[in-house]
This record gives C-alpha cells, structure tokens and sequence, in this order.
C-alpha cells in the first residue's frame, strides 16, 4: 500500500526538480541568454548537481523547448484570431500592434537576449522559428487584410521587436504613441492616410 504513495511523492518531487531547472534556465535566458547560459548555471541557480540537470535535460534542445514552452504558457502571446473581429482595418491594426507591443514591453530583455542570440546560435535560431515566428506570422496575417500592397512590408517591419525597442526604450515614446506612430507608418506607406 505505501508504494503507489511512494511512486507518486517521487514523481511529484521529480516534476518540482523539473520545474525548478526550467524557471532558472528561463530567468538566465532573459538576463545572459540561452547561448551564454550554461549547464552549470542552470544547476547551480536551480539548486540541484549537474547530474540531476543532465537527467532532466540531457540536451539543449530539450532545455530550450521546455523553457520556451513555458514562457510561452506564462505569458501567452496575443491571439491575432480576437482582432479579425474588428471590421475596420485602421482599429485592427492599432490593436494588433497595441498587442504585441504590449507583450514586447513585458518580456523585454528576453525577447532582446533571445532574438540577439538567434542571430549566430543555429539552435536558438531554431526555436525562435519554431515558438514565435508562426505567432508573428498569424498575426501579419491578420493585419494585412485591408491594407494597400506595399503596406504589408512595412507592416513585418513595425510589429517586429526591434522596431518597438527603437520607439519605446530608445526614443522614451509611451506605449499608446508607439502603436500609433507605428500604425501611421505603415498606414502611410501605401500612400493611404
């Protein structure tokens, strides 16, 4: 009779070493990043031997999909679905950006240790591809519907990431101002006002 209790205490021990790992990874990619971050890092700020991380984890790919899962499950990103709702295209956009403006300023420095890792890590490229990318690409989707041809070009330009750091931490332009001065920009760029 003690045994299935046993079973279970260790499996929910396991998953709390589990989680564990994933929480200190997920804070070293947001403040190092994923390629400067290391096993022992991991380990150490999670409290447990490397052993027990390599038991986990026994690679980085695992790591890195396990934490970015979880990112994505603690602050899901916007649902561009919610926005075809609006029938004028000028308010969809605002809304779009507002969206995903607003999950930027949340995740700052994570988006800027990830995407700035992406760029010379394969693998962290690879999961960038893999957990935002079809997100952005859903939500351009929805955007440029209603927009002239040369308006969705922009578009890709002003909701990404880069483009919101240069209004918002660069410039000191508050969130509702940023939306709107990235709005205009692609709004304009078709010619339409």
């Amino acid at each position: 009779m003690a045994r299935p209790y046993t079973m279970k205490a260790r499996a929910e021990k396991q998953a709390e070493t589990r989680r564990r790992i994933v929480d200190a990874a997920v804070e070293l990619h947001g403040t190092v990043g994923p390629a400067r971050t290391t096993a022992s890092m991991v380990a150490e700020r999670a409290g447990v031997q490397r052993h027990t991380y390599y038991a986990h984890f026994p690679d980085e790919r695992s790591l890195l999909l396990a934490c970015s899962g979880a990112h994505a499950e603690r602050d899901p990103p916007p649902d561009p679905e919610t926005w075809r709702e609006i029938d004028d295209s000028r308010e969809r956009l605002r809304a779009g950006l507002s969206g995903i403006f607003a999950g930027y300023a949340r995740n700052a420095e994570m988006f800027a240790c990830v995407l700035r890792d992406a760029e010379q890590d394969p693998l962290v490229r690879e999961i960038v591809e893999m957990r935002i990318a079809p997100g952005l690409a859903a939500s351009h989707a929805v955007l440029t519907e209603g927009l002239d041809d040369d308006q969705p070009a922009l578009l890709q330009v002003m909701m990404g990431f880069h483009a919101w750091r240069t209004l918002a931490q660069d410039c000191g332009v508050d969130a509702a101002k940023a939306v709107e001065l990235a709005a205009t920009a692609v709004e304009c760029g078709g010619g339409r006002r």
